[in-house]
């Protein structure tokens, strides 16, 4: 078996990329380093999950040092004006601990499950990932886990783990609400248009339109 740092957001997001690397002939430890989460209370509420879940399947868990200030000064002021520069600079920000921890204990490979959310910026997560790596020494293993996305949910939701509704950050809470809202709004028109148009059809009929 290879072992391999697998650096992990959450439990749920864990599922899949631990059975499929282990299936590939990897021995994944587990690396908690997610400064960006808040309020604090969702921040322990998540790591407690995966806690937890490494606890019943005997896996590895090492808690990496998360320095809240710099994410503060290095992240937060990016904001919401670019999702795109503000995930890159979270995800070098976590990952850069990860890989300094890989280095430190000895790790020649290293994974994330940042990626595995299909809400995720799949691409821009890995580049820094490779980036950081070589940095390191390390050997980025980078999947596409996204394809089993829907089944991490279902088994997370099987295992009754908590699930949370948004990244982590309190930018992509706000957006998640905006997100859901629009999707609700989309729903709703979506309906409107079918009542809408069962009544002009019943109408036309009762009237005898031809």
């Amino acid at each position: 078996m290879t072992r391999l740092l697998l650096h992990a957001c959450c439990a749920p997001c864990s599922l899949e990329p631990l059975r499929m690397l282990r299936e590939e002939g990897f021995e994944p430890t587990i690396c908690w380093c997610n400064p960006n989460i808040q309020p604090a209370e969702e921040h322990d509420r998540r790591l407690e999950e995966l806690r937890r879940y490494c606890e019943a399947t005997e896996t590895p868990l090492i808690e990496a040092a998360e320095d809240y200030a710099r994410w503060e000064r290095g992240v937060a002021p990016i904001g919401a004006l670019s999702r795109e520069r503000r995930c890159r600079a979270c995800y070098a920000l976590r990952l850069a601990e990860a890989c300094r921890v890989a280095e430190r204990e000895g790790f020649e490979h290293i994974a994330t499950t940042l990626a595995v959310s299909p809400y995720q910026l799949f691409d821009v997560c890995n580049e820094v990932l490779a980036q950081l790596a070589r940095a390191h020494g390390l050997v980025p293993v980078i999947r596409d886990f996204r394809p089993w996305y829907a089944e991490a949910t279902r088994r997370s939701r099987e295992l009754g783990m908590y699930r949370q509704n948004y990244c982590g950050c309190r930018f992509s809470a706000a957006e998640a609400v905006l997100d859901r809202a629009h999707l609700r709004d989309e729903r709703r028109r979506a309906k409107e248009a079918v009542r809408k148009g069962a009544a002009d059809k019943g109408g036309c009929g009762a009237a005898g339109c031809v």
